[in-house]
Order: C-alpha cells, then structure tokens, then sequence
C-alpha cells in the first residue's frame, strides 16, 4: 500500500495514495475558493471565478476573479495561477462557501461608487477653482515669456 501522511490543522490522516488520487479539472466559469497568501505566512480564503485562461507556451496561467469582502467595502481582485505561483491555491467550491451575500455585497459596492463619484465631483470642483484662481496668473505669465522669445 502506498500511503502519505497528511496534517490539516494538528489533525494527521494516512491517505493510501491509489485510492485518493483526485484530479481536479477546472474551466472558465467556474466557482472557486481561492487561498491567498498573506503577510507573515498567514492565509485567507475567498470567494472566486475563473475568469480566463491565457495558454503562454512557458506558464499556461489560469485568471481567477475574487471577493474580499470586509466590513466597509467589497474589493475584486484578480490572481494569475501559474506553475511559478506560491501566493495562491484553489480548489472547487460549493454553494454553501460563500460567507456573504449578494444584497451585502452590491451595497457595498454601490457606497464604493457613490464615494468615488464624490471624490470626482471634488476634482472637477477645484479643478474650476484653480482656472477661476489661477487662470488669469498662468496666461500673463506664459503670454510674457512668449514675448520675450
């Protein structure tokens, strides 16, 4: 019997390896969990797609789409999972592994929008402020230097 000894969290399990072979197979569309690296060799698991498949010749790369969902706003990021990746790991996923749900996270991506429209309003607003301030100042000042070429 060939067997390999797996620890998950303190708990070891002897697998006999020509029963446990399981090959998974992934498509574009797919729903996934997605293990991200983080700092100081913590992990995190979200909620993610398969969005793309780019077949490079060197590193096939498989693009994953997913959530970090926080208290205050809902981010989607993207990884490239190919054969020189350590940041990622996936695995498929059930419907029951979304820890949130969809209402929760369109609000919060529509306060991410309702911000950023703000912010952008914002820019416009002294944007006009400074032709209004300082226009006039930019205009005499680029007129002389014309004048002196």
């Amino acid at each position: 019997m060939e067997s390999r000894i797996i620890e998950v969290n303190g708990i070891k399990m002897e697998i006999d390896l020509r029963e446990a072979a399981v090959v998974d197979s992934f498509k574009v569309g797919d729903q996934v969990k997605i293990l991200v690296s983080k700092y100081s060799g913590s992990f995190e698991s979200h909620a993610g797609a398969i969005v793309g498949f780019d077949n490079f010749k060197e590193r096939p790369t498989i693009i994953v789409a997913y959530l970090e969902v926080g208290y205050s706003e809902a981010l989607v990021k993207f990884a490239y999972i190919n054969s020189d990746t350590k940041d990622f790991e996936i695995i498929k996923a059930n419907e029951q592994d979304l820890p949130f749900d969809q209402s929760r996270v369109l609000d919060l991506l529509e306060r991410d929008i309702i911000s950023k429209k703000r912010a952008y309003e914002k820019s416009l607003h002294t944007k006009a402020h400074f032709l209004e301030w300082f226009g006039r100042y930019f205009k005499d000042f680029c007129g002389k230097e014309k004048k002196e070429e």
